[in-house]
This record gives C-alpha cells, sequence and structure tokens, in this order.
C-alpha cells in the first residue's frame, strides 16, 4: 500500500512539472486552468454535455488542453460548495416570477432548479475562471525565472571550475 501511495505520489509530481513546463508559456497553462475550471462549474446540470465545451474553447481562446482538464478536476473538487452560491446567483439574475409550465408540477421544479444552477453556475465560473488566471499565470513566471536563474548560476559555476586553457 505504501508503496502504491509513493509511486502515486511520484506520478502526480511528475504529471504536474510536465504541466508547468509545457510549451507556450505560462498564460496557455491559466487560460487551460481557467477554462477548465469555468467549464466545471455549469457541467451537472447539463448532464457532462460542458465537458465537450472545453475542447472548442481551449482551442478558441490558445489554452492548454492538459491545464484546462486538471482545472476541471478542480472545479469537481470544488463543485458542492459552489453548486449552493451557484443556485444563489442564479436566483439573484432570473426573474423571481419566472415558471416552466408542464402538465408535471416536480418537472417544473426541477427544470427551474437546474436552470437557476446553470445561470449562476456561468456566472461564477466565469468569475471563478479570471480570479485564477492571474495567480496562476505569475507563480508559473515566477517558477520558469526561478528555474531560468538556477541554470544560469549552475552554468557559470561550471565554467568558472574548467581549467585553464594553456
Amino acid at each position: 500500500m505504501q508503496e502504491r501511495l509513493r509511486k502515486l505520489r511520484r506520478w502526480m509530481k511528475y504529471k504536474y512539472m510536465m504541466l508547468i513546463r509545457a510549451k507556450g508559456g505560462a498564460s496557455m497553462v491559466a487560460m487551460g486552468f481557467a477554462i477548465g475550471i469555468a467549464v466545471e462549474m455549469f457541467t451537472l446540470p447539463t448532464l457532462g454535455f460542458a465537458f465537450v465545451l472545453i475542447f472548442p474553447l481551449v482551442y478558441l481562446f490558445k489554452g492548454n488542453l492538459p491545464a484546462a482538464l486538471v482545472g476541471f478536476v478542480v472545479g469537481k473538487v470544488i463543485y458542492l460548495p459552489m453548486a449552493i452560491l451557484n443556485t444563489m446567483v442564479g436566483a439573484w439574475v432570473l426573474p423571481s416570477h419566472m415558471s416552466i409550465h408542464l402538465p408535471w408540477m416536480w418537472v417544473n421544479k426541477l427544470l427551474l432548479a437546474n436552470l437557476k444552477l446553470i445561470v449562476g453556475g456561468v456566472i461564477n465560473g466565469i468569475l471563478l475562471g479570471a480570479v485564477c488566471y492571474y495567480p496562476i499565470k505569475l507563480s508559473i513566471e515566477a517558477y520558469k525565472n526561478k528555474r531560468r536563474e538556477k541554470r544560469k548560476l549552475r552554468h557559470s559555476t561550471r565554467l568558472d571550475t574548467r581549467p585553464a586553457a594553456e
């Protein structure tokens, strides 16, 4: 069991490093993450169809697909607390007299609740994606700059320790 946990931890660290070092720069990774987390906020009431939106949005906004999938997974982790907030925001935005008229009353209530969840999820998802974009971008840029400085230092010390050519 300990071995599996160690392998899982190493695999997660490896995937994290791959994500940090992804081509295209910090803005592409941050944009992908923001897209993934934003899409997750309204995916449950759409029965998972919103997941399909990740692909064209990543292409349209020039994001990173693996980062979008990571953002989608992080969104799944925080979805339940956010669902309450999504419903509240949806109720604030939608008119209070709005109703759906179908022959079954329980279907009307279910559709109205899901509509509030979708509208609130879209608004909160966009806001959450915008809030997540800049800290992720800045942290990846700081990591890359630190890594670049370490390389320069290592390279300069390697040159200093070479024997002088006669």
